[in-house]
């Protein structure tokens, strides 16, 4: 009865990483110059596309997508946690981590269903060449990249919806640098045994469906490269697809040490850690991943940007 007639908490301590005092500054310029350098990085590319008329194929059009994603998630967290460095009052309101939360899992989501769909790209570029202009349609295109965003604002309506049910009146302490569900869960006063479920279902089979796909689309690939009997061509297959089986394993390492795990393993500093890479250094890496890896892209940066 005490705890129900209790007052629900409404304020929440974002706790964000665990440094030494003496780190403050650096750590803070540090961020802010990989924020900046991801931002301008990720536009930059998207301005390079936009721009250059033979990157109008679907490839690029769903890099491009790819790069405003990368934006959106590392602007969604990494802001929030540089105004932490200096604030002396860490409080966020519930509404405000709502928001966060959803705007995070909207990105994170969306990047995944993109990763698969340019996965299957490859697959019909390399397995199929000569149908890859009757199958990968510039409306196929739109399409797909409609429903990957799509896809991710139902997943994060679901998990939002779940949210409300949670109470907090014991802690308002997030040992987190953003507004996770993990996080808010451990601090809840309900029984969370429904949005853990919730978690595992829905995004247990983003996972599996998202990294099925892409496990699939490669497998075929690489069959029909080891096919090949002109070494350029296997160099020119590997050179295309290698930047974005490195993306992939780089984002999807950590979201399954995250989401995978079994919940009593799991330790707020390892989250936190692998929460870091996926939201902060996969976003700044990723254009830089694509661009020394892919010759259009640096042929296009040399004409209009270096020259």
């Amino acid at each position: 009865m005490e705890k129900e007639n209790g007052t629900l908490l409404t304020e929440f301590i974002l706790i964000g990483l665990i440094y030494k005092p003496e780190w403050k500054i650096l750590l803070l310029l540090l961020f802010l110059v990989i924020y900046l350098i991801t931002v301008m990085g990720n536009f930059g590319l998207i301005a390079l596309i936009w721009n250059i008329h033979h990157l109008h194929i679907p490839m690029y059009l769903f890099l491009g997508n790819l790069a405003f994603v990368d934006t959106w998630l590392s602007s969604t967290v990494t802001p929030k946690m540089l105004a932490n460095f200096l604030a002396k009052s860490k409080i966020i309101s519930l509404s405000e981590c709502v928001i966060q939360f959803f705007s995070f899992v909207v990105s994170a989501t969306t990047e995944c269903f993109l990763l698969a769909v340019m996965a299957y790209d490859r697959y019909v570029a390399i397995c199929k060449p000569l149908l890859y202009p009757v199958i990968m349609t510039n409306r196929l295109c739109i399409r797909l990249i409609y429903l990957s965003f799509m896809g991710g604002i139902v997943h994060a309506s679901i998990h939002e919806g779940f949210i409300f049910r949670l109470t907090f009146c014991n802690s308002n302490i997030i040992r987190h640098f953003y507004c996770d569900i993990i996080p808010l869960i451990k601090i809840s006063c309900a029984d969370p045994s429904i949005n853990y479920l919730m978690l595992f279902i829905f995004s247990g089979s983003i996972q599996v469906f998202t990294i099925g796909t892409v496990l699939v689309s490669y497998s075929f690939v690489l069959f029909t490269i080891l096919k090949k009997k002109s070494v350029k061509g296997i160099r020119k297959a590997f050179s295309t697809c290698g930047a974005h089986l490195l993306s992939v394993s780089l984002y999807y390492g950590p979201l399954l040490f995250m989401y995978v795990r079994p919940r009593s393993s799991q330790a707020d500093d390892e989250d936190m850690i692998a929460s870091l890479f996926y939201t902060v250094i996969i976003p700044l890496l990723n254009p830089i991943i694509y661009s020394l890896r892919n010759k259009q892209v640096i042929d296009a940066l040399k004409k209009n940007v270096l020259i």
